[in-house]
């Protein structure tokens, strides 16, 4: 493990190559089983709200009434968390012919909104786990191997893959530094 300015990073994020096939995997990320979506930070509650309005075009019936009769998150302060329909798709997920993907992000891309999506999505496979300190760790899936591969053969980097939504959690000067740290991991 390492640090940066105060934050855990597990070698494996380093180590691992990684870029997202979607037309392999479908946007697994979004469907995943589970008894919570995507995990939210306080702050992206007011976010959400705000754009609601705009995706709601985007939504299949089923998931706008899911939002209408429970919400569109659960939890509460530090611990919230998007919806999901049956215990799967996020009640977010829009489907393009097979493929899973975000309302708001098709909303930030056709210029409708300011926010992309919640920051543990745009981080994806990394995720932060809080406590007394803040660590992120690479979360393996096995529906995700197409991205390994992918990432392999392009020789593409995770930490070079998610420079954008790691740039937005931490700042470019985090950044900077945490690029460095990785190439010397690689290298050592």
């Amino acid at each position: 493990m390492f640090v940066i300015q105060e934050i855990e990073v597990r070698p494996e994020i380093a180590l691992s190559a990684f870029a997202c096939d979607v037309t392999a995997c479908k946007g697994t990320c979004c469907t995943m089983s589970g008894d919570r979506g995507a995990p939210l930070l306080d702050e992206e509650l007011k976010e959400i709200e705000a754009a609601l309005p705009v995706v709601k075009k985007y939504l299949h019936r089923d998931h706008l009434q899911e939002i209408e009769r429970y919400g569109a998150y659960e939890g509460s302060d530090g611990d919230w968390a998007t919806r999901c329909i049956a215990h799967r798709a996020c009640v977010f997920v829009v489907y393009e012919g097979s493929i899973a993907q975000c309302a708001f992000e098709t909303a930030f891309f056709n210029k409708e909104i300011s926010w992309q999506k919640p920051l543990s999505c745009h981080l994806f496979p990394i995720r932060i786990d809080r406590g007394n300190s803040e660590r992120l760790r690479y979360e393996y899936i096995s529906e995700c191997q197409p991205a390994l591969q992918r990432g392999t053969r392009q020789k593409t980097w995770l930490s070079d893959f998610l420079k954008d939504a790691l740039i937005r959690a931490y700042g470019k000067a985090w950044y900077e530094e945490f690029q460095r740290r990785c190439e010397n991991e690689r290298s050592a």
